[in-house]
């Protein structure tokens, strides 16, 4: 019996586990080659997953234990590849854009403003303010939605299981407000080039004000619950501890680099969609651990609460989309009056927009740290090629330095901490 990702024939497992797989150092360095050094023979070589309750996706670690301890640890990925980036080069810019929603499928979001920001330069076109304020408020409440379930799932590895609940109740609330905006609770699209899909109903001011009243207190909860917990401190203080250097050198971004002190947030660092004009600060970490990227994430939640008040208290009237029928569909109220408008709307929902030839990289910070598009044009209405830089993918690469010489059960606890997609992993 095995875990979906043995070895063979010769994978041994532990009595009446098929979650921890003992493999030999011959049959691992067979397999994997130099991807795990081996300090002794006298270690045990353990693989933990891919399919394992604590790992966040489908995950395989190779770890090699000196008793309890980890000596080193390689990530192995690719159990759930979707080949996303090349889909979306046989689709229209439009029609690819779906496939953002299910790479970070916790902040579908935050991936269809970086890939539309990036459609657009393509274009050289800008949406109309209206259109950039609700996107920077649905991003923040994105941010805080993601924020959320890394809280409840990361309190759960820990054992704590009221987090776990109330992170989720208030979650189901932003997903309601985003059904409102979108149709759909989870996988929105609904940024689009030029602008947005349809303007927000009149209930989604009401609504979210509603959430900037209450959510403050349910924060403060959280924290009573976990802050000065010491079953959490313990689990969490000076452990997977990453100094600012080390975690520059791994390129880790969001706030698995805040947490080690560094400060370098894309909203301030390369503003877009306006947030140069809010008032808002980047909370930092000191010592690089556990706790302090959890505590980064719990501030970075108050940050959102108040750059979606600001956004709000400034959000414009007019249209939410450019006034280019070659590029955005023609209003329904000109299809029954206008043959021009439909044409163009069935030129661009059969065809798609023609976009010039040319590359751009657009980045953004998405909850797990900076997100980039890479795009290149060739002159017709497919990308010729499209890359995404995707933080957990880059965030993860640091864990053999996170996890080294900590106990195996630590493990989990420090994967929660960096708060990978396998979905942006595994593209």
């Amino acid at each position: 019996m095995t875990d979906g990702a043995g070895t063979g024939e010769n994978d041994k497992l532990t009595p009446g586990s098929d979650i921890v797989q003992e493999l030999t150092i011959e049959e691992l360095r067979a397999k994997y080659g130099s991807g795990l050094t081996i300090s002794s023979e006298d270690n045990m070589l353990l693989s933990m997953g891919p399919q394992h309750p604590s790992t966040h996706g489908v995950l395989r670690l190779l770890v090699e234990l000196d008793g309890e301890t980890v000596v080193n640890l390689a990530p192995d990925i690719g159990f759930l590849h979707t080949g996303i980036e090349k889909t979306m080069e046989s689709k229209t810019y439009t029609k690819a854009l779906v496939m953002t929603d299910r790479m970070d499928y916790l902040a579908p979001l935050s991936n269809n403003l970086g890939y539309i920001m990036a459609v657009e330069k393509l274009l050289d076109v800008e949406p109309p303010p209206r259109a950039q304020v609700i996107r920077l408020i649905l991003t923040e409440l994105t941010r805080i939605a993601s924020h959320l379930v890394w809280l409840g799932t990361h309190a759960l590895d820990i054992a704590a299981m009221t987090v776990f609940l109330y992170t989720f109740r208030e979650r189901e609330y932003l997903l309601d407000i985003f059904e409102m905006c979108a149709g759909q609770r989870m996988m929105a699209s609904y940024f689009r080039p030029g602008g947005l899909w349809r303007d927000v109903p009149e209930e989604f001011e009401p609504a979210v004000r509603k959430f900037l009243e209450f959510f403050p207190a349910k924060i403060a909860d959280y924290e009573a619950l976990l802050t000065r917990n010491p079953i959490f401190l313990d689990r969490t203080k000076g452990i997977g501890s990453i100094s600012a250097e080390d975690a520059i050198a791994w390129g880790l971004t969001g706030p698995s680099l805040r947490g080690s002190g560094v400060d370098w947030d894309i909203r301030k660092a390369t503003p877009y969609l306006g947030y140069e004009e809010y008032d808002f600060n980047v909370p930092l970490g000191s010592t690089g651990d556990i706790y302090d990227r959890y505590w980064c994430r719990m501030l970075e939640m108050r940050e959102s609460l108040s750059l979606v008040e600001q956004a709000l208290n400034r959000l414009p009237d007019g249209p939410v989309t450019i006034d280019d029928w070659k590029i955005v569909p023609p209003p329904r109220s000109e299809l029954g009056r206008s043959m021009e408008a439909v044409i163009h709307h069935f030129k661009i929902w059969t065809e798609g927009f023609r976009a010039p030839e040319g590359s751009v990289f657009q980045r953004i910070e998405s909850p797990r740290g900076e997100f980039g598009c890479y795009l290149r044009g060739d002159g017709t209405s497919k990308p010729a090629r499209v890359h995404f830089r995707t933080p957990s993918f880059v965030n993860l690469a640091s864990l053999p330095i996170l996890g080294k010489d900590v106990f195996v059960a630590d493990l989990v606890a420090i994967i929660g901490s960096i708060d990978i997609v396998l979905g942006e992993i595994d593209r």
